[in-house]
């Protein structure tokens, strides 16, 4: 009998959707299904380079940006909200014609609302239940919670009980049906690695921002006599001649390559999007947050791990480098341990 093939959709927001994808892709083949990969620019990109023996697809692109001011973000999106739409559309043809093409068994869609099919069991995988958008957060988690009905299943990266990563955003005070909790979600394991590395910039994001941070914290690390690894997030080829005797940078990891550098690190400087929460919680690293302006759930989650004297935070404009000295106060992420049964969540696509 032929292996069930199921679409494995993430969105391009980021590297995070897709990094968290590949767990779900190893555990998909564990069990024996054949996934297929489906997703646009530096996630497709990414997605190809871990997995270079499946099949991939390009679906239609959200081109989303951010503002160069923070505040601006939610009014720029409202503004975008038509366009979303359409592109939603465009991914629900261009679903329509990988089903038909590749006969496939299932669909896990990582926030892509269009990648989905009437005639297949379907999944939407987020860790936001709520939306948080300030005064407007009712009505987009209202709207959020809305489209994810339309799927058969809603999958949550983290526990379902406490502790947990996601606090409110993965869960509401009100029942919602058809949620089953993943657990902490990362490619990665914990090993004792000699330290390589004092300080390790982890960056991500959709431009201007990641460029911004960029900038900035290649100045405040200029200053640091401690051995650093800088990673850009940039999922290409393209080289800056900025390495110095103590600071070593890097476009990308990827793999094996990038779980040793993060094992062989002391402390991780990242933004706080949910995907790095659930990788330094499984390889429990200490870490500095710096939230991407305007974006409130990063606002929030870096927040909620300060306020638990996990990590520390500060806006992106306040980093210094006298900030890191805050770290001796908190404790480092932790694995909140949930196991999650995947042969019974995968029964979904089996008719079970």
């Amino acid at each position: 009998m032929r292996s069930r093939r199921i679409l494995v959709a993430p969105i391009n927001w980021g590297l995070g959707h897709a990094t968290r994808c590949i767990n779900i892709i190893e555990k998909l083949e564990e069990q024996g299904f054949t996934p297929i990969i489906a997703s646009d620019g530096a996630a497709l990109n990414l997605l190809k380079k871990e997995f270079p023996h499946l099949q991939a697809f390009e679906l239609p692109s959200y081109n989303i940006t951010y503002t160069r001011k923070g505040s601006l973000l939610k009014w720029k999106l409202l503004l975008y909200s038509p366009h979303i739409v359409k592109n939603i559309k465009k991914e629900k043809q261009a679903t329509k014609i990988l089903v038909q093409k590749l006969k496939l068994h299932g669909i896990i869609s990582d926030s892509r609302f269009g990648v989905r099919h009437p005639h297949v069991p379907g999944v939407f995988i987020t860790h936001q239940l709520n939306v948080l958008s300030g005064a407007t957060t009712f009505f987009s988690s209202w709207l959020h919670q809305k489209y994810i009905k339309q799927y058969d299943q809603c999958w949550i990266p983290d526990t379902p009980g406490r502790p947990n990563l996601s606090g409110i955003l993965g869960h509401p005070k009100r029942a919602f049906s058809e949620v089953n909790y993943l657990g902490v979600m990362s490619r990665f394991k914990k090993e004792k690695l000699p330290r390589n590395y004092d300080f390790m910039v982890l960056l991500s994001g959709p431009e201007p921002q990641r460029s911004i941070l960029e900038e900035i914290l290649l100045k405040e690390f200029s200053k640091s006599s401690g051995s650093i690894l800088f990673i850009r997030g940039v999922v290409d080829e393209s080289t800056a001649d900025l390495n110095t005797p103590n600071l070593t940078v890097r476009n990308y990891l990827f793999g094996r390559e990038l779980e040793q550098a993060l094992n062989s690190s002391e402390v991780v400087i990242a933004r706080s999007g949910y995907t790095t929460l659930m990788d330094l919680a499984r390889l429990e690293k200490k870490a500095f947050f710096i939230p991407t302006p305007g974006q409130f759930e990063q606002e929030y989650l870096a927040g909620r791990m300060q306020k638990l004297g996990f990590a520390p935070t500060c806006k992106q404009e306040d980093f210094r480098l006298e900030k890191l000295l805050e770290l001796k106060d908190y404790s480092g992420l932790k694995d909140p341990g949930f196991v999650c049964d995947f042969s019974k969540l995968f029964g979904l696509f089996k008719g079970e």
